[in-house]
């Protein structure tokens, strides 16, 4: 009897043991916002949207947030790290970006969509399939910037980051579009494009009469020369960029540049964003 009792406690123990561990081992869902697909009638195809809500965000609330757009923005892109940043420095104790909705636009054919025409035979090698840049500025413009500003809380203050081909891109778009973002985070651009097609170009953005405030972050690694070209140079080409800007006869216009020698092309991306957070976002103590 007694050792049917001893049985009977032993059994009892090791139930309540094992639901204390399942309870302790339970988990639930890491949310941090959402993903969503968009059919893009210019494109013609979906393109998936990773979306980064700021902490006490709630569709219902009147509160309105910034956007920031990453081009490269897939999970195993740029996403999570640029969204890490601009999280980190929400936090009140650093508070030197305001909270905002981060947008990753995943990639379907990232050469195609950041680079424009071409007639030289070394684009064409790198990227066969090149040259759809205008479709995508339309893309965003016409269909990516409404469904955001329609489905989430935005106060219509636009960031956009792009790195190498989609630092190209966002050069363009600063270049031809430039008031669809009040702030460009561009970082070691791949300008070499079309023998460096853009940087004779003479854009809005330094006219005297253009008088939207914009703010301009050029960041390069130390990287040398350019895929396939002996005549561009990855930092010069970045620094003639933003000597270009800086040419502009508008005072809505501010840019900033930054080498980071100690980078290279596939380090550079995420000290240069948090540099350009810093420069964008100089602190009120400062």
């Amino acid at each position: 009897m007694r050792r049917i009792c001893f049985l009977y406690l032993l059994l009892l123990l090791i139930s309540l043991t094992t639901n204390a561990q399942v309870k302790t081992s339970q988990s639930k869902p890491l949310i941090i916002g959402n993903i969503d697909q968009l059919y893009s009638n210019i494109l013609s195809e979906n393109r998936v949207l990773n979306i980064y809500l700021p902490e006490g965000y709630k569709n219902t609330d009147s509160t309105r947030y910034p956007v920031i757009y990453i081009l490269d923005g897939a999970i195993d892109e740029d996403f999570f790290h640029i969204a890490g940043i601009v999280q980190y420095n929400n936090f009140p104790w650093i508070n030197r970006v305001p909270k905002s909705i981060v947008v990753g636009i995943a990639n379907v054919d990232r050469r195609r969509d950041f680079t424009g025409p071409s007639n030289f035979a070394i684009d064409k090698q790198l990227a066969p399939t090149g040259g759809g840049s205008a479709k995508f500025i339309s893309f965003i413009e016409q269909e990516l910037q409404p469904y955001i500003n329609k489905k989430y809380n935005t106060n219509h203050q636009n960031t956009i980051i792009g790195q190498s081909f989609a630092g190209l891109l966002a050069t363009e778009i600063l270049f031809t579009k430039p008031t669809l973002f009040n702030k460009y985070i561009i970082v070691s651009p791949s300008l070499w494009w079309n023998d460096g097609a853009l940087l004779k170009t003479n854009p809005e953005i330094l006219s005297a009469n253009f008088n939207t405030p914009t703010s301009i972050y050029i960041g390069v690694s130390k990287e040398g020369l350019s895929p396939g070209w002996d005549n561009h140079v990855m930092e010069v080409d970045a620094n003639l960029l933003a000597e270009k800007i800086k040419e502009s006869k508008s005072k809505s216009v501010k840019v900033y540049f930054d080498y980071l020698p100690l980078e290279n092309h596939t380090t550079v991306t995420h000290q240069a964003v948090f540099n350009a957070f810093r420069l964008l976002y100089p602190s009120t103590e400062e």
